[in-house]
């Protein structure tokens, strides 16, 4: 599961926040300090995040920090742990942390964007366990 998680070539296959995902020029897989650019559907309002592997321990764990400052973010960053589980599969826990800007707009932005955030990564989620369990046969 590791390997197609940071696998900028899948990715859309089964990433339903984004329309694009890339390595920046230099890159041709994720590992510590790639630089990628990740960018959201147009419904979410296709904001750019450019991010850098700040720790890439396959096959257990992966952290980006977002480079760039687009709109509404001051500050963004994400961890993904993988673990095998007993029953011979895997499970996958995703940990972000964001400041929204301007800062005047926090008390706003925080709760909204934090909604969000939690409705996608549970989204994202089921569409990776989808995407497995397709791949696998058992369709559930």
């Amino acid at each position: 599961m590791f390997e197609l998680l940071h696998d900028y070539d899948r990715r859309l296959e089964w990433d339903t926040l984004l329309r694009d995902a890339r390595l920046c020029p230099g890159w041709s897989r994720a590992q510590l300090h790639a630089t990628s650019v990740c960018t959201g559907r147009w419904y979410l309002g296709g904001i750019a995040l450019k991010t850098e592997y700040v720790s890439f321990r396959p096959p257990a764990v992966a952290a980006v920090k977002m480079l760039n400052r687009p709109p509404f973010f001051e500050k963004f960053a994400a961890t993904m742990l993988h673990r095998d589980t007993a029953d011979g599969g895997s499970s996958v826990e995703y940990i972000y942390q964001f400041t929204a800007r301007p800062r005047w707009l926090r008390w706003l932005l925080h709760p909204v964007m934090g909604a969000f955030f939690r409705w996608e990564t549970r989204k994202r989620l089921l569409s990776l366990r989808r995407h497995f369990a397709l791949r696998e046969g058992r369709g559930d």
